[in-house]
């Protein structure tokens, strides 16, 4: 016992009037070790008792992720009491140094407060689909600083939060479980107009993404320069792959349009030509 005495009080450290033991460095890992246990416990139980609750993924990972920087600005003040520096007192003493460290990093803390604002006010959460600078992207994490997602290239993209919080931003998800698209096309000049709105209406229809139920709807939009103008409209809720989903109803449509013996014109022009005599 008395050996064991000797080594938690053996001094590895001094500095002026400060010195670090093996027992101050025992405590220190202690309170990291309890800190992540207790952060294993919330993360199991909570995510059981959200199941219960029926909240949603995102408004889950937003509220255990403040739980887990309050823990751990809580395991720090603790780990600083332990080897005895107290915390208020360092945290007084560099407040002059933060000062200058903010005014260099002004950006950083921009971020972070984003960051903060977004898990709190949960405009934006895990899982939904965002519109930011004509990418679309979909939120797998929310960081402090920076949020990550991925696009539909499969790219995964690291979203600095004050931008999401300070630009204009869409957000898909904010919409009801379906939402309105549509597929413009033109056909030549002396097409059967309602042929080609049935062929439209019945094209969208077989394809599994659109709801069949809600409105479908052909229009004849305009005579353009070298094609009779149409779109159809129909709601989906494939918000991320929609690009995927019109290609495919282009295809429909291609296909009846041939069926039909109907035609996508090219873009014609008249040439006039003025000869000297």
């Amino acid at each position: 016992m008395e050996i064991l005495n000797k080594i938690l009080e053996f001094e590895l450290f001094h500095f002026l009037e400060h010195s670090l033991t093996v027992l101050e460095l025992v405590n220190v890992f202690l309170i990291i070790l309890v800190a992540k246990i207790i952060l294993w416990l919330i993360k199991k139980l909570y995510f059981n008792k959200t199941k219960l609750n029926k909240l949603d993924k995102g408004s889950s990972f937003a509220l255990f992720q403040l739980i887990k920087y309050v823990i751990w600005i809580v395991a720090f003040a603790f780990a600083f009491e332990a080897i005895g520096i107290q915390f208020t007192i360092l945290l007084a003493g560099s407040a002059a140094l933060l000062v200058g460290i903010g005014l260099g990093l002004q950006q950083t803390f921009n971020d972070i407060i984003s960051g903060v604002i977004l898990l709190f006010e949960q405009s934006v959460k895990v899982d939904d689909i965002l519109e930011i600078d004509g990418d679309i992207v979909i939120i797998q994490e929310i960081g402090l600083r920076t949020s990550k997602g991925m696009n539909r290239r499969q790219i995964v993209v690291i979203l600095p939060n004050s931008l999401i919080t300070t630009n204009k931003v869409i957000n898909w998800s904010h919409q009801t479980q379906k939402t309105l698209f549509s597929v413009d096309v033109g056909v030549a000049y002396g097409s059967d107009v309602d042929l080609v709105v049935k062929i439209l209406e019945e094209s969208v229809v077989e394809h599994p993404e659109v709801f069949k139920n809600d409105l479908l709807e052909a229009r004849f939009v305009d005579f353009g320069t070298s094609s009779l103008d149409f779109q159809v409209l129909f709601y989906s809720h494939n918000v991320f792959f929609i690009k995927t989903v019109k290609s495919d109803i282009r295809k429909i449509i291609n296909r009846k349009f041939i069926e039909n013996n109907i035609t996508i014109p090219f873009p014609q022009m008249d040439l006039h030509l003025k000869s000297k005599i």
